[in-house]
């Protein structure tokens, strides 16, 4: 073998092997440089703290703004940054607002219900206090939140900011409850003039909208006073069995108005953003459920940030969300100024969500344009069409492998023929071999292997066929099996959840690379990929380097690495790449042992002995760089 050609598969394994270790390595340094910025003892400094860096660093640039209008005085900025919200709220409440506002004993908690979701609201800010998913539940099978205020009050905010001759943060005051029935509440804030804040919420029939009315009744807002703000600050738990696995799919995402697709910022890494355009909505994204606010008329800036929790953290949150949105007052109304938003907590249902129209479903992650259409219209619908028959989720992943193979047979049999044509002619290649032992003739030795394929009627590379086909399908499963909600906490045979790994064994501490588990899909499937590529690797010859050093990269590497990459990802997974392998290994054994005959091939090879056969673009490419390093070899001895 020749030397580079060592030199450059040895590389290339110890670039591919580094690589995985350099990306473990960062990980944990990572969380490590999390937790020593942030300086904190706890899960909940470590929320507070970076909630309100947000929401102070938010609130100087707009004080800035207010001071050169001419809105509030120059005074206020001398306070302290992180006083002077206080100070001037303080202020301005001794004589604008009812005082029993101000001076509620305790907040009142409302809750409103349905068959899908539970919210729970608070008269403290007149806001929501808790979501509660009815039909799910988190790993432990406990109740799922996508946030609750009863485990950290200071973690969720939806607090409006507005000027009515001083500044005003509803989040300080408790709301009077105005009327309240099982789907709806009506929370006001009075002020002694006679006008007040009011904020409604209603909870849509079985569904996971919840519909909020912000109305500005008879306030005496400043003619320069020409927007208000809103700040919605969420802290969403971890639900999930793998903790990377969830914050790899864990986000946030915006859309302009307008726009097909929404932006995606803080995926799986903090993350911030700043718009000053008109924006939709705004989501937060874990693996497989969302909290979504957006404005019916839109919003005219934002800026938001996304903060992930270590996973040694005791509280058990994966992130922290906080994000102020402006919005433009209707200049043209001097009494009730009415703004309609609209939340959503619930699941990441492909189906679901699309149904919304509001483009929601295009958070989820189903790949690039391509891969995307070919899962929407291809993948979920068979998956949706067998789930109906209420079958075990992997008996559905079996019977969608089967139909995925049925549908690409017809293009995949050629390379499957040739491939078993190849396998019979080893005897042939291996003369071919015997022939010309010399490096300087690895020229004539692989055209007479192309010759001889050729008029076998097998094609030297119709196994890489079978694998081009393959990679779109492989690659749109990589990402559908992670995203789909449909899979979550399915059981099947071992594996406890279809949507995360399965660990048959437990380490107890984390091994590099592999981690702190074992998955037996995994592994499995790497056992499957190893004898499927030891099956169609056959034809290369024992005697040729280069071919032992692609058999060992093929057959040995690449089985080790991709079960490194999948003992941690969706045992669902895992599964279909097992069977995908099975299966071929199967179709590839029929093929061989009942349709190309041996005795086939060698009547067509003696059929075209004698004949001249038409050389092919490649074996024309191939004489004419022979020719050329003939030349070069002549021109050298001169």
């Amino acid at each position: 073998m020749k030397k580079n050609t060592v030199v450059g598969w040895v590389l290339i394994a110890v670039i591919m092997i580094g690589f995985m270790m350099f990306q473990s390595k960062q990980m944990e340094k990572q969380r490590a440089a999390q937790i020593a910025q942030k300086h904190i003892a706890d899960s909940v400094e470590l929320i507070q703290r970076e909630a309100q860096r947000i929401a102070d660093s938010i609130a100087g640039a707009r004080r800035d703004s207010l001071i050169a209008a001419g809105v509030i005085k120059e005074e206020v900025e001398a306070v302290p940054e992180e006083t002077a919200p206080v100070v001037a709220a303080a202020a301005a409440y001794q004589d604008s607002l009812l005082v029993k506002a101000s001076e509620a004993a305790e907040a009142q908690l409302v809750t409103l219900s349905n068959d899908k979701l539970e919210v729970t609201l608070t008269t403290k800010g007149g806001q929501p206090y808790s979501a509660h998913v009815k039909d799910y539940a988190n790993y432990d099978k406990s109740d799922l939140y996508i946030f609750n205020c009863a485990v950290n009050p200071n973690s969720c905010t939806y607090n409006v900011a507005i000027y009515v001759n001083e500044l005003v943060n509803t989040k300080d005051f408790n709301f009077e409850i105005a009327s309240v029935t099982d789907s709806s509440v009506v929370m006001r804030l009075p002020f002694t003039g006679g006008g007040y804040i009011e904020q409604a919420y209603t909870l849509k029939k079985d569904s996971y909208l919840v519909d909020n009315k912000l109305s500005f009744v008879n306030l005496n807002i400043p003619k320069n006073v020409f927007s208000y703000d809103v700040d919605w600050n969420v802290v969403i738990p971890r639900m999930e069995k793998g903790y990377r696995n969830e914050v790899q799919y864990s986000k946030a995402a915006y859309r302009l108005d307008g726009d097909n697709d929404p932006e995606e910022f803080a995926k799986g890494r903090n993350g911030n953003v700043s718009v000053n355009s008109k924006i939709s909505w705004l989501a937060y994204h874990q693996q497989f459920f969302s909290a979504i606010f957006r404005a019916k008329d839109n919003f005219d800036a934002l800026q938001s940030a996304v903060v992930f929790v270590p996973e040694n953290e005791p509280g058990h949150f994966l992130m922290a969300c906080g994000a102020r949105f402006k919005k433009e007052l209707d200049l043209t109304s001097t009494a009730d100024r009415v703004y309609e938003h609209e939340f959503y907590f619930g699941p990441n249902s492909y189906r679901g969500l699309k149904a919304l129209d509001q483009k929601y479903e295009k958070t989820i992650p189903l790949g690039g344009s391509i891969i995307g259409l070919f899962t929407k219209y291809v993948i979920i619908p068979v998956f949706d069409f067998l789930n109906g028959f209420n079958l075990n989720f992997g008996i559905i992943i079996l019977l969608m492998t089967i139909f995925i193979k049925i549908v690409v047979f017809p293009l995949s049999y050629k390379s499957f023929s040739s491939s078993a044509k190849m396998q019979i002619l080893k005897p042939e290649v291996e003369k071919i071999n015997a022939k010309y032992p010399k490096p300087e003739d690895a020229m004539k030795k692989q055209q007479a292997t192309m010759a001889l394929y050729k008029r076998a009627g097998a094609s030297m590379f119709g196994g890489c066929l079978p694998m081009l086909l393959q990679f779109p399908i492989l690659w749109a499963m990589f990402r559908f099996f992670p995203a789909s909600i449909e899979l979550r906490q399915q059981p099947f045979l071992w594996a406890e959840d279809l949507s995360a790994y399965d660990s048959v064994v437990n380490f107890g501490t984390s091994i590099p690379l592999i981690g702190d588990h074992l998955s037996l899909f995994a592994l499995l499937m790497a056992v499957s990929m190893f004898f499927y590529t030891k099956i169609t690797q056959t034809q290369m010859s024992s005697n040729d380097p280069n071919g032992k050093m692609m058999r060992f990269m093929t057959v040995y590497f690449m089985p080790i690495m991709m079960f490194v990459i999948c003992n941690s990802l969706s045992s669902g997974l895992s599964y279909y790449y097992l069977l995908s392998n099975i299966i071929t290994m199967i179709t590839t054994w029929i093929i061989r042992k009942w349709v190309v005959k041996p005795e086939d091939v060698y009547a067509r090879l003696r059929a075209s002995e004698n004949k001249p056969a038409a050389k092919s673009r490649w074996q024309q490419m191939l004489e004419e760089a022979q020719r050329r390093q003939q030349q070069q070899q002549r021109n050298g001895r001169r």
